[in-house]
């Protein structure tokens, strides 16, 4: 059984490459830069347990086009957010109807799309816990701990033995909205992470910056609330608590949530490497879904709104980092921010 991963980027180069290193048929899809580079470097997979191997140019088939879609069996799309209409569209020219299609991207909203486009193909949510950052020498380094989610189903089950022996075990869930929004929770980290300019670790362990997080995610809770949607806890800790721990001194959260910080020193957030990279982010689809899921109840998210706002900022070229004060600070510059509940709460 053959499998095309849609989306060469951190995640998709690193569950491919785990793949292909354990036999399984498979061929990534992706731009011509990732091509050169796998050309050049082939792909090296290292982990925060100390694992490190590395896949030779000549074992990682590679493709830009998308006929590759035609003979495979399941397609996992690892492209950005944005791109997710322009995936569909070439999954629908080219792919078999029977094939199996799992969205492995960021947000809520991207499984809707594919299933849309794509009427006649069995589309399941999935989602990828721990991160994956793009080191020198095409290095990719799996920074933090978690297994894959996938929506449960029973056409995954010629799969499950495959991305075992791969190390990318997937664990199957019945309540696929509620792990969405569990995870889109702890990625409304990302864009505090890209604008400090420092490493995850480095970053959570500043009380200043876990404020931040704090106001974001306590704002998201209360707009799901208010929408009716229980996040799933996809993490050690359970999404109502998160608030508070974060608010917790250094020596406190290090002491009562150190689990929290089990992440390798090297690891970054995906928005932290568009941004050097001058794309586009995806916070539109983070913290930008929280903004939307609030107008759909008749209410306002200005923190995460605000956090868009600089995020956007940054993408026009904006080289500025914030230290944990100053994006504290930036985030409650407007008076109704001031107003914020959240905000008084948390000062």
């Amino acid at each position: 059984m053959k499998i095309a991963i849609f989306g060469a980027g951190s995640i998709g180069v690193y569950a491919g490459a785990s793949l292909l290193a354990s036999g399984a048929d498979a061929v990534l899809i992706g731009r011509a830069p990732m091509r050169a580079r796998i050309a050049r470097d082939g792909v090296r997979l290292t982990d925060l347990r100390g694992g490190d191997r590395r896949l030779e140019p000549e074992r990682i088939p590679y493709s830009e086009e998308g006929q590759e879609l035609g003979d495979a069996d399941l397609i996992l799309v690892t492209v950005k957010s944005a791109d997710t209409a322009a995936a569909a569209a070439r999954i629908r020219a080219h792919a078999r109807r029977d094939a199996l299609v799992i969205s492995l991207q960021n947000g809520v909203g991207n499984v809707d799309v594919l299933r849309t486009a794509l009427p006649e193909q069995c589309v399941l949510a999935g989602m990828v816990p721990f991160n994956v950052v793009q080191m020198p020498g095409n290095r990719f380094h799996r920074g933090t701990e978690g297994e894959m989610m996938v929506e449960a189903s029973p056409r995954l089950a010629p799969w499950l033995d495959g991305f075992r022996n791969a190390g990318l075990p997937l664990l199957e869930r019945s309540d696929f909205l509620a792990v969405q929004w569990g995870k889109l929770l702890l990625n409304l980290n990302n864009p505090v992470n890209a604008l400090s300019g420092l490493p995850l670790k480095a970053e959570l362990s500043q009380r200043a910056y876990r404020r931040c997080l704090a106001l974001l995610i306590g704002e998201a809770l209360m707009i799901l609330k208010a929408a009716g949607i229980r996040p799933a806890k996809v993490a050690k800790v359970a999404p109502g608590v998160l608030p508070v721990l974060l608010r917790l001194p250094d020596f406190l959260f290090a002491r009562v949530a150190g689990a929290m910080l089990n992440i390798d020193p090297e690891a970054r957030s995906s928005m932290w490497e568009d941004l050097q990279a001058g794309r586009r982010t995806e916070v539109d689809y983070l913290n930008g879904a929280v903004v939307r899921l609030a107008q759909s109840c008749g209410r306002k998210a200005p923190l995460n709104a605000r956090i868009v706002a600089l995020v956007r900022e940054a993408e026009q070229g904006s080289d500025r980092r914030f230290a944990g004060g100053a994006l504290l600070s930036a985030l409650q510059t407007t008076d109704e921010l001031r107003r914020d509940p959240l905000t008084s709460a948390d000062s």
